[in-house]
Formats: structure tokens, C-alpha cells, sequence
């Protein structure tokens, strides 16, 4: 569970629900993760309200801090906070699977020379 979450609101009060809530569904990213760096993860997470003479909306953005270097970063705009939250975490989803298969070292642990001969 990734334990570093900052949620902040810009022109949004935080409720402790929508708080609890990220909590839950972003928490659970760190299973994509490559295993050395699952504990120094930072995510920040940041509510803004536009659009308030139109109706409710909301821009929900999201970035997430890997040690060396890397950023994960996703936004998206929606009129209901919760079902935001479920697409940014699909975005950062697909986007920390491409960064696994580009840091995962793809040398074969045995040979295919050693599988096939024969034992005494």
C-alpha cells in the first residue's frame, strides 16, 4: 500500500470520504509497481473546481513520484469526484505497466541449452 498520498483542493474543500476513498484505490497502484521501488513512492493528488457558473466540474489531477527520477503524471475532467478518481487510476495504471516493461530486465534466467540436455 503506498502510504505517501497528499491530497489537496484548489478551490475544493477535501471531505474525509473522497479522502479515504483515494486513499483505497490509489494505495493499491503499488502492485504494478517494480519491487525496489515500491516504498519511497509519492503520490500528489490535486481536486480544482471549474466551471462553476456551468455547473459542478471538477479537474482531478494526479502525478506519482518514482525513486529515480521518474514521474507518472494523469488529469482529467468530470462532473463526479469519485468516478474521476477511478479513470485517473486506469490512466497511471497502463502508464506504470509501460514503465515496468521498460525497466524489467528481459535476459532468460536458464538457457534453453540447459533445458534440453540430457542427465545421467
Amino acid at each position: 500500500m503506498i502510504e505517501k498520498i497528499d491530497i489537496t483542493g484548489s478551490g475544493y474543500k477535501v471531505e474525509e470520504s473522497f479522502r479515504k476513498y483515494v486513499e483505497k484505490r490509489i494505495g493499491k497502484l503499488d502492485r504494478y509497481l517494480p519491487r525496489g521501488s515500491k516504498k519511497d513512492v509519492i503520490v500528489k493528488v490535486i481536486v480544482s473546481e471549474i466551471g462553476k457558473g456551468k455547473g459542478e466540474k471538477y479537474e482531478l489531477s494526479m502525478a506519482m513520484e518514482i525513486p529515480g527520477g521518474k514521474v507518472i503524471a494523469a488529469k482529467d475532467e468530470c462532473s463526479n469526484l469519485f468516478a474521476g478518481v477511478d479513470l485517473v487510476e486506469a490512466k497511471v495504471t497502463g502508464q506504470i505497466r509501460r514503465y515496468k516493461i521498460e525497466t524489467q530486465d528481459r535476459r532468460p534466467k536458464k538457457s534453453l541449452k540447459n533445458l534440453f540436455i540430457k542427465r545421467k
